[in-house]
């Protein structure tokens, strides 16, 4: 698979990864053996980038991959783990003496000395303009627990904020057909100032992958369920924040136009690792087949009638209601 660099990371990582919140929880149960499946899937498809966090499951997203790791050394894996959530949304709780609490816990978690990527987990918006936060994190690499640190942010102007701080190495954003604003600003920036882009819920929490319809039902215990409002966390994070009636008219408009030989999924991921500026796409995975058939996007060419297409879509259905609030 295409490899790209990650911004100030300098590694080399697979233009399309695996999103693994949905190993931890709030997607419904996952096995643990099933787990180490998709996990062997997208490495044997040439996946070579996890992205996790501290609080997916409890913490059970990264002990599956440090499982993972410790069952298969050797491997070129980078990880990207996220901190910041496990505590209220509070921008006196970001402190180092948290980060260090935070980062402890998920090096044990993964079983390891050093984190290659330790990304703030959408924290309050005052938290990207925060030197304090900044110097805090360089003490992290400066101590050896991180090489590297990002962010990932709910809005484009959090993003540009992180962007223009010296050691920010990447910026993970909402990036798929229902959510085109990074386009604008924020992937010029980023590549100008060598910050990597993971674009994550690149199948706007599976609107994209075409399988749903208005008599699907979502388990008590996913996301799709109980945040559909927005009550338990940013209302952006489950399909991308659009109304879930508009999206399903939208994903009817979306099959026309998909590429012959690439299913809906594929031509949604594909279009994201075409777009100038993206690193790695993350998309999740339930099963061994969804982890394989998301790493053949990578293998799919996005030609001009297809982007055109994308655009009118959003510029139809969505641009109105999603551009100025992300």
């Amino acid at each position: 698979m295409e490899q790209r660099i990650l911004g100030k990371t300098g590694r080399n990582v697979s233009i399309v990864g695996l999103g693994t919140w949905q190993l931890g929880a709030d997607w419904g149960n996952v096995d643990p053996a099933q787990a180490q499946a998709i996990l062997a899937a997208s490495v044997e498809a040439g996946v070579n980038f996890f992205d996790t966090a501290d609080v997916y499951g409890d913490g059970k997203s990264e002990q599956a991959i440090g499982k993972f790791l410790a069952d298969n050394p050797g491997l070129d894996i980078t990880v990207g783990t996220k901190m910041g959530r496990r505590v209220d949304q509070q921008t006196e709780h970001y402190t180092l003496a948290n980060f260090r609490q935070w980062v402890d816990r998920s090096r044990k978690n993964l079983g390891t000395d050093t984190l290659d990527l330790v990304q703030l987990h959408c924290p309050p918006t005052p938290v990207f303009s925060s030197n304090e936060v900044y110097d805090a994190l360089d003490t992290l690499v400066s101590e050896g627990s991180i090489r590297n640190y990002g962010v990932s942010v709910e809005r484009t102007d959090e993003a540009l904020e992180a962007i223009r701080r010296e050691g920010t190495s990447s910026v993970q954003i909402i990036l798929n057909a229902f959510r085109l604003k990074p386009l604008d600003e924020v992937l010029p920036a980023a590549k100008a100032a060598n910050v990597g882009i993971i674009a994550r819920v690149p199948l706007a929490s599976g609107l994209l992958s075409g399988k749903y319809s208005k008599e699907t039902t979502f388990a008590e215990n996913d996301h799709r369920n109980y945040n559909r409002n927005g009550d338990s966390f940013d209302v952006g994070e489950t399909f991308s924040g659009v109304d879930y009636e508009l999206g399903l008219k939208a994903v009817a408009e979306f099959e026309q136009i998909v590429p012959a030989g690439a299913s809906m999924a594929q031509a949604a991921i594909a279009w994201i690792a075409a777009q100038d500026g993206v690193t790695t796409v993350i998309p999740g995975a339930r099963n061994v087949e969804q982890a394989t058939a998301n790493a053949a996007a990578a293998g799919f060419a996005v030609d001009e009638d297809f982007d055109g297409g994308v655009r009118w879509i959003y510029d139809h259905y969505f641009r109105d209601a999603i551009h100025p609030r992300w």
